[in-house]
């Protein structure tokens, strides 16, 4: 079997100075060698151009655009335009381990037409240090199954750690979603559900943590309407038995990240006010009082226990 073309797309924007030369480095690095490396740059003003032009590797393809049109329609042009009858979209501030498209491509072997190839992903912050790693534990499982694995923490939904058939994602419409801001996992479920998966333990990318990013209320408020519209999509992917199941449990995982992001609120007026709206936006189905119990007495009560079993067993 010969193998086949995979495109890496960098779609970028003022990140010279960062991280976009590690992001390069690392395509560049990979072990399998029969790629293009497309970097769509969304109008920077500082010197992406001459750092993508340091790179003299053939396999680049570099496109300015003449006008910012915003971040998700770079993202969908790169899916327009790739060559590669596979696809990653990978972000200019991740990183990618050097056997993550040999690794997929390898996984496919066997299982064509396939519709995405997923791995583990482990976080890091702005330095790169290590946060967490979650394996990739959904393998074999069916559409629902995977979906509740997601919602259980066994699986993470990340797209530098997710190699996709580059026709089967322009065929359910590329990235979208209302305000665009779960249209990565959108997709990835879409493509899942219609054309099937294969699924990698081994964590082989990573994805960046940036600890200083907070949401406004009208963001949260977003994220909610995104979420709530990605929990129709999933609902819709599964046998009709399933579908309250995913909905029930769908409302209190993303109901739970809500009130995370509204933990970072500075006011603490705005932070409850917030947490209220969410109690209602999720049908009142997990109260704010579960989610700070959980975050901040549970793990108290839960080291006092811990010390004092320590104690009786030394006594």
């Amino acid at each position: 079997m010969s193998r086949p073309l995979v495109t890496i797309a960098v779609p970028t924007y003022n990140r010279a100075a960062f991280s976009l030369p590690q992001a390069l480095r690392c395509a560049l690095a990979q072990t399998y060698r029969d790629l293009e490396i497309l970097v769509s740059d969304n109008c920077s003003t500082d010197d992406t151009e001459g750092v993508v032009r340091s790179f003299s590797d053939p396999r680049i393809r570099y496109v300015r655009h003449p006008e910012n049109m915003g971040a998700n329609n770079n993202f969908n042009y790169c899916i327009r335009e790739a060559r590669g009858e596979y696809f990653l979209l990978f972000h200019d501030d991740d990183l990618i381990d050097p056997d993550l498209i040999e690794t997929c491509v390898s996984a496919t072997r066997g299982h064509e037409p396939v519709g995405l190839v997923r791995t583990g992903t482990r976080l890091v912050d702005a330095r790169g240090a290590i946060l967490a790693e979650y394996p990739n534990r959904v393998g074999g499982l069916a559409t629902t199954e995977f979906i509740l694995g997601w919602f259980a923490g066994r699986t993470a939904m990340y797209l530098c750690s997710t190699l996709f058939n580059t026709k089967r994602l322009r065929e359910v419409g590329g990235l979208k979603s209302k305000h665009d801001l779960f249209q990565d996992v959108g997709a990835e479920m879409r493509v899942a559900a219609r054309f099937g998966r294969v699924d990698v333990p081994d964590v082989k990318a990573s994805f960046r943590m940036h600890s200083n990013v907070m949401y406004p209320e009208a963001k949260i408020d977003q994220w909610c309407e995104d979420s709530l519209e990605l929990l129709d999509v999933l609902r819709g992917l599964v046998p009709p038995d399933d579908r309250a199941r995913v909905w029930t449990l769908g409302l209190r995982y993303f109901c739970d990240k809500m009130y995370l992001y509204a933990s970072r609120l500075t006011s603490p007026a705005e932070r409850l006010r917030t947490y209220w709206r969410i109690f209602g936006i999720f049908g009142y189905t997990y109260s704010p009082m579960h989610f700070l119990y959980s975050r901040n007495v549970r793990p108290l009560v839960m080291g006092v226990r811990r010390r004092v079993a320590e104690f009786a067993l030394n006594r």
